[in-house]
């Protein structure tokens, strides 16, 4: 469960930054590649569905959807997200920004339901919100209180058939001090939304308690509008160059990245697991980005190749796939729009014949572009 911080006088955004060197480089061959021609105006549109009723599941969502059916009660993709809100707060406020934000976003009160699972799109409801107050708790003992809660509320699974896609728990620890968990389901929501979402919620708040008007344009199209063409789309030439790609790009690829671990690799998988943190010295970064400006390549494509060099050595194994995840938003269209889009990419890169860095990282800009 992530935690971010906020001051509520002084909401944030997210901001466009500019293209590196590199990344502009990237963006120059992508061009000549033909990358233009598949962002042109007309094949960029995405239609409205016509009249807007029930949708298939996305393949980004049948992926989930058969997760969800091996493994009914779980709570493994639930995606909780918890705010430090320090300042004067309007709960009753807090409840109409969330209330309007779900109402513009139809994949947040969909429900999947039927024999092929399809989305059903609810009307506009309230989000359902608890508020906690451990004001009456020792001071000492609220902060370990809120954690121990927030905690248990992240693990109740969301039943896809009934429940609406989103919910929350507000904790208020002091006058000016409280805890916001919103969970969603991953299967209406990703790492992307979750920014359109905070983002929009903020800005409606922020206009309820100011009594001004709420100034946020109707999206251009729905999640579901994006699954009717993705399937009308993902057929015939298009699906078999896609397949035929891949075909190539794993062909006799490793089952499994044999790492030399204490314990024996389980049967099925627990996802007990956890995260490492590390931090990067402001040294690091910049040498980082001096080779990343220098050669051509972007951040990610020097650390993948640092992991991959990392991995070898511990395995010995010179076919190394790992998995990436991207925001799968291809068009400009699907920037603003709420829903899964995210895809985990198998990046392979092979180490044989003792490459340097150097040519290792070139072969894994070559993979990742």
């Amino acid at each position: 469960m992530r935690t971010i911080s906020n001051d509520l006088s002084s909401p944030t955004s997210a901001q466009p930054a500019g293209l590196s060197t590199a990344k502009q480089a990237l963006l120059a061959k992508w061009l000549r590649n033909g990358g233009a021609s598949a962002s042109s105006a007309g094949e960029n549109i995405i239609p409205r569905r016509r009249g807007g009723g029930p949708a298939p599941l996305s393949l980004e969502q049948q992926r989930l959807w058969f997760f969800n059916q091996l493994e009914p009660a779980s709570p493994l993709y639930n995606m909780p997200i918890a705010s430090r809100l320090r300042g004067p707060l309007n709960p009753a406020a807090l409840q109409q920004a969330m209330d309007t934000v779900v109402a513009r976003h139809e994949v947040l009160r969909t429900r999947i339901v039927g024999q092929e699972a399809a989305q059903t799109i609810d009307a506009p409801s309230m989000v359902p919100m608890q508020t906690i107050d451990l004001r009456h708790l020792p001071k000492a003992e609220r902060e370990i209180e809120a954690k121990r809660l927030l905690e248990i509320e992240a693990r109740v699974p969301f039943d896809l058939s009934r429940d609406l896609m989103t919910r929350a728990v507000l904790v208020r620890l002091d006058e000016q001090d409280w805890v916001f968990l919103v969970l969603m389901h991953h299967i209406a929501s990703d790492d992307w939304s979750w920014r359109i979402f905070c983002n929009e919620v903020a800005t409606v708040y922020g206009a309820i308690v100011s009594n001004r008007k709420v100034d946020l344009p109707e999206p251009l199209i729905q999640y579901g509008d994006f699954s009717v063409w993705q399937k009308e789309w993902l057929r015939g030439n298009v699906l078999e160059k896609q397949l035929a790609y891949w075909r190539k790009q794993l062909e006799g690829a490793p089952p499994v990245l044999e790492l030399p671990a204490d314990h024996p690799r389980p049967v099925s998988q627990t996802f007990r697991g956890a995260c490492e943190w590390m931090k990067f010295s402001p040294t690091l970064n910049e040498k980082i980005n001096a080779l990343s400006q220098a050669g051509g390549f972007t951040p990610f494509m020097i650390l993948l190749s640092a992991f991959q060099t990392l991995l070898h050595r511990y395995t010995g194994q010179e076919d190394v796939v790992v998995g990436s995840p991207v925001a799968g938003r291809s068009r400009a269209c699907l920037e603003k729009v709420v829903g899964v889009f995210v895809n985990m990419l198998m990046l392979r890169t092979k180490l044989e014949g003792n490459p340097t860095f150097f040519e290792l990282l070139h072969r894994t800009q070559s993979t990742v572009l």
